[in-house]
């Protein structure tokens, strides 16, 4: 790559996010406009930032790479992420929550669901769950760009992790949602542009649609026999019914993420930035579009990666990574790709971590300042906003986990962020919006539920984390409590099912609440 040519794009692209940014804080005079951009934010705009906040580097690189491995069952999960992700999300979901959000007079997701249930626990408890949980997903977020840059630009892993933090915590300081809103939908136009190029690219360099799904179904024979005994049938087929790869995927990476997507705190809060519902119906078309076009685009090219280097060079995707599926991507995007369109591609990624980092860093520090720290009357920090200090110390988390990780961990911690945020959230909130009947004690034993048996899951239970933790190995003498199939069961599929239990009959018995709890949502409306 001509670093010639590169540093003056780099420089005119982050000269466009500046000028957004400043923008962003130069109509940043207020709490509100500081948290939800005044809630007066133009629909296409809120699309596109939702976009590119769901679609990050994990998705373009960490899943991309997983699809590599997996094949095209992946194409399950860009259609729950339109389904669930764009439409319920938006039509339904984001109606409620701008509408109860406004009434309120709520700033932040864990403020909407405290005052929804009259309850400063419920805003203190899931203010810390974002603050202390949330940066090992926006860790593999930072990954996920370092490695592309590692790969593309041969950058050292640690200076482009430092880099894009840096980058990062300029815009969200600065000007709020709004300059995260703004630098988002201009990442996402890139973003879009980036994917589409490539997409035609790599299918045309495999002969097209038709005859490279028929090159890739023909070399069912070369699926490491690993896989095959894991219940792999090949990259066009989905996995033996029951078969550990099955349960991965199925459970994991489609379920975990397909239904996450609707407890996501940094996607609710882009609902209650636009003035009106009309703003988000019309909005769906933007948002359904955009997310095809990333998700289907990056999991349809991980399959077909296999048969390009199969062809060109005799290998498997997997094997061209040196076994790091975090690299399928960018090996063939240097493979493949025309030089111009790297340098576009590192701004299409480039963008991918922005948008989404910036989301997750300015969540976790509104969750520090506003759902913690305000909470009990503090409001600034040795005379610094509290939300800002948040910012900082989201930041180091981040950067710190993203050192530690191991290869390969994308698409599996994603999976965990989204699991225990459906577990944790989803049932409280869909009793918020949608359940009168709903209690505040029902909320609270739910949520701690949840989260409870999500993290038990994932500590003694599902074997990829359990066996990485250790914790079982030291406490029980075995990396998992139990045998297959509940080693790779994701713990989604048995703590949400709990937490709505217990959501449902709590609430059924303390239902004299939800009278009095409505009395006082109405004094606090009026």
């Amino acid at each position: 790559m001509n670093f010639a040519v590169l540093i003056p794009i780099l420089l005119l692209y982050l000269g466009i996010m500046s000028a957004l940014a400043y923008y962003g804080y130069k109509t940043t005079r207020s709490e509100a406009d500081y948290l939800v951009g005044g809630r007066g934010i133009n629909p296409t705009v809120m699309a596109l930032s939702y976009g590119a906040t769901f679609i990050s580097t994990s998705s373009l690189i960490g899943f991309g790479g997983v699809a590599s491995l997996h094949g095209f069952g992946l194409l399950w999960l860009c259609f729950l992420n339109i389904v669930f992700g764009v439409f319920v999300s938006f039509v339904f979901f984001g109606t409620r929550i701008r509408k109860v959000s406004e009434q309120l007079g709520a700033y932040t997701f864990a403020e909407l669901l405290g005052k929804r249930y009259q309850s400063k626990f419920i805003t203190v408890f899931s203010g810390i769950v974002i603050f202390v949980l949330m940066p090992a997903y926006t860790s593999i977020v930072l990954v996920g760009g370092g490695r592309f840059l590692q790969e593309t630009l041969s950058m050292d892993y640690n200076i482009a992790l430092l880099v894009l933090a840096v980058i990062v915590g300029f815009y969200v300081l600065s000007g709020g949602i709004k300059a995260v809103m703004y630098t988002d939908a201009f990442a996402a136009i890139v973003m879009f542009i980036g994917m589409a190029i490539f997409l035609f690219m790599g299918y045309k360099a495999v002969g097209g649609v038709i005859d490279g799904h028929a090159g890739l179904t023909a070399m069912k024979d070369l699926v490491p026999q690993s896989l095959v005994e894991q219940g792999h049938r090949g990259w066009t087929s989905m996995p033996e019914l029951g078969s550990p790869i099955w349960w991965t995927l199925v459970s994991t990476i489609v379920m975990g993420v397909g239904i996450g997507v609707l407890a996501q705190p940094q996607l609710v809060m882009r609902f209650m930035t636009v003035k009106n519902n009309q703003a988000l119906y019309r909005s769906v078309i933007v948002g359904g579009v955009f997310i095809f076009f990333m998700t289907g685009a990056a999991f349809m090219l991980g399959p077909i990666s296999n048969l390009y280097f199969q062809e060109h060079l005799g290998k498997l995707s997997i094997e061209v990574a040196k076994g790091n599926v975090d690299l399928v991507i960018p090996a063939f995007i240097n493979h493949l790709m025309p030089e111009w369109f790297v340098y576009l591609f590192t701004l299409t990624l480039l963008s991918a971590a922005i948008s989404t980092i910036s989301s997750l860093i300015h969540l976790q520090g509104s969750a520090f300042g506003q759902d913690i720290l305000k909470s009990f009357g503090i409001r600034s920090v040795f005379g610094i906003d509290a939300s800002r200090i948040g910012v900082l110390l989201g930041i180091v988390a981040a950067v710190a986990l993203s050192y530690v990780l191991p290869g390969g961990v994308i698409a599996q911690a994603t999976a965990f962020w989204f699991g225990i945020c459906a577990a944790g959230f989803l049932p409280v909130m869909i009793g918020a919006f949608f359940w009168k009947n709903s209690t505040r004690t029902g909320a609270k034993a739910s949520m701690i539920v949840g989260f409870a048996v999500s993290i038990f899951g994932f500590l003694f239970l599902h074997e990829k984390e359990a066996a990485v933790l250790g914790l079982s190995k030291a406490l029980f003498g075995k990396d998992t409590l139990f045998a297959y199939p509940m080693t790779h069961i994701d713990p989604l599929f048995y703590a949400l099912p709990v937490s709505a239990m217990v959501f449902i009959v709590v609430s059924l018995f303390t239902k004299s609440e939800a009278v009095k709890e409505e009395e006082e949502r109405r004094e606090q409306i009026i």
